[in-house]
C-alpha cells in the first residue's frame, strides 16, 4: 500500500493535523476532567546564561502540586537537536509534551528541507506552540519555557524568554524564569560576566539555582542528602553536552565550603 500525502510542506505538527489528527498532541481547548488545576504538577525554576563560547541552560528538579511535592526527579532541560536546548517550567505535562514535539519537528524538517531551520526559526516555531496552548493557559495550564542554543551564522551562543501569548523576546545576557526565576535572576546579576568561561558560567548557573532554592519553597536546588543535582546543559559549536552530576556535587560542596568560611 502506498501512502500518498495531501501535505507538502515541512512542518511535522501541521501533516499530523492535516493527515492524523487524532494523533496530534492538543494544546488548546477546553479542560476536562474535575480535577482541580493545583493538582496539576508544575516545574519550578529554569535559566539560561550566555558564555564566550556559547550558553549554559539550567533546571531545577522539583515539580509541585500546589503546596505538595509531585516529582523531585523531572527533567526539565531538554536537548531538541544538535545546537539548541529547551528548559520548562508551568505544567508539567504540556510543558514535556511540547519539548517532545519540537524536538521531532526540528526532525521533520531536516529530512525534509536538507538542511536544518535557522536558530531563530526553531525559536519563532517554538512561540507558534506556546500561542496554540493560550486557551488552556488562560484556564491555568501555562507553559513558559526559555530556548537557547549556538547560532553557527553568527558563531555565538543566543537565548530567548517567552510569555503566555507566544510572544518570544530575545536576551543577551540571561534569563531566568519559574518560581524561583526571581532570585535566580538576582543572583545572577551579581555573579554574571559576558565573557566567562564555562566552568565560571556553570558556577553561576549552580549558585543562582541555589539562591533560589533558599528563597523559594517550591525549587529544590541541589539536594546533596538524596544525590539529586540540577539538569545542566552546555551548548557551543561543538554541540551539547549535559553536565555529570559528579562535576555538579563538588562544585556546589566548594561553594558552600567558601560561603562557610566567609
Amino acid at each position: 500500500m502506498i501512502f500518498r500525502s495531501q501535505y507538502s510542506g515541512s512542518s511535522f505538527s501541521e501533516f499530523l493535523q492535516v493527515e492524523f489528527s487524532h494523533l496530534s498532541p492538543v494544546f488548546h481547548g477546553p479542560l476536562s476532567g474535575e480535577s482541580p488545576l493545583s493538582a496539576v504538577p508544575h516545574g519550578t525554576t529554569v535559566l539560561a546564561l550566555r558564555y564566550q563560547d556559547g550558553v549554559v541552560v539550567g533546571g531545577d528538579r522539583l515539580a509541585t502540586e500546589g503546596y505538595r511535592v509531585a516529582s523531585r526527579d523531572v527533567q526539565t532541560v531538554f536537548s531538541t537537536d544538535a545546537h539548541s536546548v529547551i528548559a520548562i517550567a508551568g505544567a508539567a505535562g504540556p510543558c514535556i509534551e511540547m519539548a517532545k514535539l519540537l524536538r521531532i519537528e526540528l526532525e521533520h524538517y531536516e529530512k525534509i528541507e536538507g538542511e536544518p531551520l535557522e536558530l531563530e526559526g526553531k525559536a519563532n516555531k517554538l512561540g507558534q506552540m506556546i500561542r496554540a496552548n493560550l486557551p488552556a493557559a488562560m484556564q491555568g495550564l501555562i507553559v513558559v519555557p526559555l530556548f537557547a542554543g549556538y547560532d553557527p551564522r553568527r558563531c555565538v551562543g543566543r537565548l530567548w524568554k517567552y510569555d503566555v501569548t507566544g510572544g518570544r523576546y530575545e536576551e543577551t545576557e540571561f534569563e531566568a524564569t519559574g518560581s524561583g526565576g526571581l532570585f535566580a535572576k538576582d543572583s545572577l546579576k551579581k555573579s554574571y560576566r559576558l565573557g566567562a568561561s564555562r566552568e565560571e558560567a556553570l558556577r553561576m548557573a549552580i549558585e543562582a539555582l541555589a539562591d533560589a532554592a533558599d528563597e523559594d519553597r517550591g525549587t529544590g536546588g541541589v539536594d546533596l542528602q538524596r544525590g539529586i543535582y540540577p539538569n545542566l546543559h552546555v551548548c557551543s559549536a561543538s554541540g551539547i553536552e549535559e553536565v555529570t552530576e559528579s562535576w555538579i556535587s563538588e562544585t556546589y560542596r566548594d561553594i558552600l565550603s567558601r560561603r562557610s568560611r566567609t
